[in-house]
């Protein structure tokens, strides 16, 4: 594992390609995602983003790069799903993973508790790992970065209750966490081109995470069959 120094180093001004595919979609196989993952590193990635421990396994044998790692797993009554009990936590602790990321908007977990109240024990029981922030809102990555999170990630905003219908990417809301932020923020949510990437970069984010607009080709697909339809 890296020390948070050369991680940052590693991953400052570049790629994370995150390579995912739920239970429902076409590529949804652990060997398809390292397959996925090696070509995003081919490719320039610095480092990845993947959900499930099955997943992050299969991309360790060919992949060397810093891994965020993340377990959805929805919960009865509960809006929250990215890594959102200490269950998840445990797993991809004992994994091994360069950074876990988790929900850290301020919506009751499955667990009944907060952020506020559980990311204190987390880091109590496992001082040495790195965490990332997964936050909707200007407010929710200012408490993340008061608990100590090593990193805050745009990854919710627009895809919470509050957030609904925003545009994206949220490129005020990264100017802003940029400017007045003192934790490293990673930009991630809706990033579909190149040219939105390069203007991200150039607000000073550490890093940006693109997700769909390279590795899920059946919402590729529909994004080109919806400018058919348009016509």
């Amino acid at each position: 594992m890296q020390t948070k120094d050369s991680l940052i180093e590693n991953i400052k001004g570049n790629l994370i390609v995150s390579c995912q595919a739920l239970a429902d979609e076409p590529l949804h196989s652990s060997f398809i995602m390292g397959r996925m993952a090696y070509a995003a590193m081919q490719g320039g990635a610095k480092g990845i983003r993947a959900n499930s421990v099955e997943d992050i396994r299969e991309i360790k044998k060919t992949v060397d790069l810093p891994i965020i790692g993340i377990i959805k797993q929805d919960y009865k009554g509960s809006d929250v799903f990215i890594t959102p009990t200490m269950k998840e936590i445990d797993e991809l602790c004992e994994e091994g993973v360069d950074i876990i990321a988790l929900d850290a908007t301020t919506r009751v977990r499955p667990d009944g508790t907060t952020i506020q109240e559980l990311f204190p024990k987390i880091k109590e029981k496992y001082p040495n790992q790195l965490f990332m922030a997964d936050c909707s809102t200007f407010e929710d990555a200012m408490l993340a970065s008061e608990l100590g999170f090593d990193f805050v990630g745009t990854t919710l905003s627009g895809y919470t209750e509050e957030t609904k219908g925003i545009s994206l990417p949220n490129f005020s809301l990264l100017e802003q966490l940029v400017k007045e932020c003192p934790t490293p923020v990673i930009a991630e949510g809706g990033i579909s081109t190149p040219e939105e990437l390069g203007t991200i970069m150039n607000l000073g984010v550490l890093t940006a995470v693109v997700g769909s607009a390279i590795t899920r080709p059946m919402l590729i697909t529909k994004r080109f069959i919806n400018a058919i339809q348009k016509k």
